[in-house]
């Protein structure tokens, strides 16, 4: 028997999962423009930046409505109000791609380096964690969710190594430290969408489950894990 309410909450889940296929586009674009020293798509990435804040405020529409019209509880409330916060969490890749095609275009302007295979793997690895995160929204899969909560250590360690391995460049190249800088910029952004993609597991596993997940280790413990690098 179709609720009142059901298809209002088909409506937002749509809505959140058509941002989530632009904050995708959006990433994928600002790389390609990295691998292939593409300034000229700086600002087309700054116009699908522009339609991903339009998603988000159209969200936030209705979301209010929802909870005007319906005053949902239970799993009908946790899903409205973490599609909001999954909504944030994609505006914010929106952003990230920004930073990053501001890298690249950056990168096209100066002297050419060889870009490490570790600013690739790192670059997979979030993509792959961001569609992992909407695939478990998508289906509401707790388990999925709750994987991409674990890798995201591997994806802090790897963008470390990055890091570490930049400053080690610029020690022997100095003339290479604008690039190497970007470089590093390019692989924070990228930890940062990861950050993101895990914030939007754990939003899924607390529709799912009625768990939260945040700070779950910490607040547990008293105290903070810090992730050995």
């Amino acid at each position: 028997m179709t609720r009142i309410v059901d298809p209002d909450l088909h409506s937002l889940r749509e809505m959140v999962l058509r941002m989530g296929t632009l904050a995708e586009a959006i990433l994928a674009k600002s790389l390609r423009a990295v691998w292939e020293r593409d300034a000229k798509l700086e600002p087309e990435i700054r116009a699908d930046d522009l339609e991903i804040d339009r998603m988000d405020v159209a969200i936030d529409q209705a979301v209010l409505r929802l909870l005007a019209l319906h005053a949902p509880v239970a799993k009908d409330l946790r899903q409205v109000i973490a599609s909001k916060t999954i909504a944030t969490d994609l505006e914010r890749v929106g952003d990230l791609a920004r930073n990053i095609a501001k890298s690249a275009a950056r990168l096209a302007e100066r002297p050419d380096i060889e870009l490490p295979p570790s600013i690739q793997k790192l670059a997979d690895e979030s993509q792959r964690i961001l569609r992992h995160a909407l695939d478990s929204f998508s289906s509401t899969d707790a388990a999925l969710a709750r994987r991409v909560v674990q890798e995201d250590d591997q994806i802090d360690a790897d963008e470390d190594r990055i890091v570490r391995q930049a400053i080690e460049e610029i020690r022997r190249h100095p003339e290479t430290v604008a690039q190497e800088v970007d470089l590093i910029l390019i692989a924070k952004n990228l930890e940062r969408v990861a950050d993101h993609a895990t914030n939007i597991a754990e939003d899924v596993v607390l529709i799912a489950e009625a768990e939260n997940l945040k700070h779950a280790e910490k607040l547990a413990t008293g105290v903070e894990t810090v992730t050995p690098r």
